[in-house]
């Protein structure tokens, strides 16, 4: 008889969002009348923009004609999207080679991916609260996971501990949930702690492109020493809206060797035996998000976003609510009011405003009694959910 992955049973029920949608779709047919404002969801609300377009238009027509016509892609990404990405490094300083960026079909898919490159029997830190798929995916892969809380106190950036041991080392900067952003020497205490203690960061920069404090590191190959001891996983979901379209890289170094094994050059194994690339349309679509219209049109994009976090802020602000993120990241994590919990508030503001957020729990015991905004929705509605807010928590 077959044995199946036992680490299954180990998962947590996913409960999280399955929660949300039922008491949200509960009230709407207890009250359909009413209008949800929807500040939870973490998905993209403007199209995408219209140099990305014209692109993937483009290569459709290129599909449409023998001379132009694209089959299987290669399997590390087209030369020309990889030296575009490169390209766009090497104007923030960070000198790479076209073959240390890989292309993938968005960072969700590529955070799962990578832990092919780790032995089971390595473990994983995970700052807590944290995007919940760093822990499943360990779990699935029935690998030690080690917690490392965080908090107000800290700003939900701690520093590493000299008492944690771990192999594999999960930092999201600017964060999901918390839109924190570690400054340049807090990450460089975790490249020197990696490479001191011969771990790896898988740093995920989905949401880099939101950091308007140029102070900030939007790549971990900005810090000395990362080349040695770091992976980069990158996204167009939320930089260019691509969350439907799916479409992200990777950053290998060459200089990145553990046990005598080069990461980059296993990273080609593994893409050459379990992919067949991503689609010609999709990376020319993609292509066009690095040149100077694409830049242009998805900062605009990026700033109708960036006001409404504002918006939002705005009104923590004046009703006096701790809160971290916005500024440089497209989340607002604020304390729960008068002691709330988590889900308490959730149904508070759903039952009293009609406005839904997302639970501080659901991203591990370390978010209880916080609560996560996004800012990804319609102006308008983010408008009047700051409004209804103010008015229901004692805002003048």
């Amino acid at each position: 008889m077959i044995t199946p992955n036992m680490h299954y049973r180990d998962l947590k029920e996913s409960y999280l969002f399955a929660g949300i949608a039922q008491k949200v779709k509960k009230y709407q047919m207890e009250h359909p009348e009413k209008h949800i404002y929807r500040m939870g969801i973490g998905d993209v609300s403007l199209p995408l923009c219209d140099a990305v377009i014209a692109a993937l238009h483009e290569g459709v027509a290129d599909q449409a004609n023998k001379e132009t016509f694209h089959g299987y892609m290669p399997e590390c990404g087209a030369q020309f999207l990889r030296e575009t990405v490169a390209k766009h490094y090497a104007e923030r300083g960070v000198i790479l080679d076209a073959d240390e960026v890989f292309v993938s079909s968005g960072a969700s898919d590529e955070l799962g991916d990578i832990l092919d490159l780790f032995d089971r029997r390595s473990s994983a830190l995970v700052i807590e609260p944290a995007y919940p798929a760093y822990v499943d995916a360990n779990v699935i892969a029935g690998r030690e996971i080690v917690h490392l809380a965080s908090g107000k106190e800290d700003g939900f950036l701690p520093e590493p501990r000299e008492n944690f041991k771990a192999d594999i080392l999960y930092i999201c900067s600017p964060n999901n949930p918390t839109g924190a952003v570690f400054s340049r020497n807090q990450l460089q205490a975790w490249v020197d702690f990696a490479n001191e203690n011969g771990a790896i960061i898988l740093f995920d920069a989905a949401y880099e492109a939101f950091i308007e404090d140029e102070t900030l590191p939007h790549s971990i190959f900005e810090l000395d020493g990362a080349e040695t001891c770091a992976i980069e996983i990158c996204s167009l979901s939320k930089t260019a809206g691509f969350t439907g379209t799916r479409l992200g890289y990777t950053v290998i170094p060459k200089a990145l060797n553990r046990c005598g094994m080069n990461f980059n050059a296993m990273w080609v194994r593994n893409r050459t035996t379990k992919t067949n690339g991503v689609s010609y349309i999709i990376q020319k679509g993609g292509a066009a998000v690095f040149t100077p219209e694409g830049q242009a049109q998805i900062k605009a994009n990026i700033q109708i976003y960036k006001n409404n976090a504002k918006v939002l802020m705005e009104a923590l602000d004046q009703l006096g609510i701790w809160y971290t993120g916005g500024k440089n990241a497209p989340y607002i994590w604020l304390k729960c009011p008068n002691g709330m919990g988590s889900w308490e508030f959730f149904d508070y503001l759903l039952n009293e405003i009609q406005v839904v957020g997302t639970p501080g729990e659901g991203f591990g015991a370390c978010g209880e009694g916080y609560f996560r905004f996004s800012t990804f929705g319609s102006p308008e509605d983010t408008k009047e959910a700051a409004r209804r807010l103010c008015e229901l928590l004692g805002g003048k």
